[in-house]
């Protein structure tokens, strides 16, 4: 079956057992994240080990640890070799190109992100599409802002938040836009340009805030969020920002904790319910989230707290804009 490109590919078509890694494995398969897909292997065994370039998407492998291991990829008339450190990043594009990567210690914590090829196009960069073809599978580079978007995937696969669906969403167009950014300009000379189309004004901020709000237990994406803004995904999380004081995953993340809160102390829905609905995948993770933020399980919020009926949690201040 063919892989659409405006959705990210399904991480077990390229899974684990595909390249020989050992040990356990984080991955989004349970998650429907929209934007990529991705898996983290925590033990990752030296070795000769086959690879192949997926059919329709980009795949990205970032080490999220800094393994200080010589990685060499090899394929027909290609060989790079480099000493993989926290950040160093692989670079796959659509083609089905097959080679073997020869690893020469073992390593921990390398992350393969799937991207769509739909995200370079001409809506959210002013580039030529044809440029997906000059990212060049064969190089091998370290980037300070991979290794930071890479370990903020990595640290949403193994905690997740009540808004990491928001997170990735933005998380993927800026890993696109450093792309783009650090590939074709090398390579064709030609710059990458953040299309944008206005500023965040006070109206159409408002009803981004009255979206959220409706749609806390439901489903809330960065591209509804930002074609209510009538801008760009990516020129939307940046205005957002600058208005609020916060990306927007953080900002929804608050609004489900302070929702999450008047739901437990109404009293009459379950747990596993309350996490449903606050798109967590199950009550453990949801747990887990809420006693970071909170200090107490949901459970002991419940019984500490039952017994007052919720105010309502006022929201952020609209600021003064122009």
């Amino acid at each position: 079956m063919e892989i659409q490109h405006d959705q990210p590919v399904a991480v077990g078509r390229y899974g684990s057992g595909h390249y020989g890694f050992e040990g356990a494995v984080s991955s989004s398969m349970d998650r429907v994240w929209p934007g990529l897909s991705a898996h983290l292997c925590t033990n990752v065994h030296k070795g000769v080990i086959p690879w192949r370039t997926p059919q329709s998407d980009i795949r990205v492998c970032v080490d999220t640890r800094g393994n200080e291991s010589a990685v060499t990829r090899r394929a027909p008339g290609v060989e790079s070799r480099i000493i993989a450190r926290r950040g160093t990043a692989w670079l796959s594009p659509p083609g089905m190109q097959e080679g073997s990567i020869d690893i020469a210690q073992d390593m921990t914590g390398i992350l393969h992100i799937y991207l769509p090829v739909s995200h370079f196009s001409a809506r959210n960069f002013d580039i030529d599409r044809s440029v997906i073809g000059a990212l060049s599978y064969e190089g091998a580079f370290e980037d300070p802002l991979m290794a930071e978007i890479g370990c903020a995937i990595a640290s949403e696969l193994e905690t997740q938040t009540s808004a990491g669906s928001l997170l990735i969403e933005a998380l993927a167009s800026s890993l696109a836009a450093r792309l783009a950014q650090k590939c074709t300009k090398t390579s064709t000379g030609q710059a990458v340009v953040v299309l944008s189309s206005g500023a965040l004004d006070r109206r159409r901020l408002q009803r981004v805030l009255d979206y959220v709000e409706a749609n806390l237990e439901g489903d809330l994406t960065l591209d509804l969020m930002a074609s209510i803004a009538c801008l760009s995904r990516y020129h939307f999380s940046r205005a957002f920002r600058q208005a609020v004081g916060l990306p927007p995953h953080r900002y929804v993340s608050d609004r489900r904790l302070d929702r999450a809160k008047a739901l437990l102390l109404q009293g009459d829905r379950s747990l596993v319910d309350i996490a449903l609905s606050l798109s967590f995948s199950n009550q453990a993770n949801f747990t887990r989230a809420f006693k970071q933020a909170t200090g107490q399980a949901p459970g002991q919020f419940r019984q500490a707290f039952g017994s007052q009926r919720p105010e309502p949690s006022p929201r952020r201040a609209l600021p003064v804009l122009a």
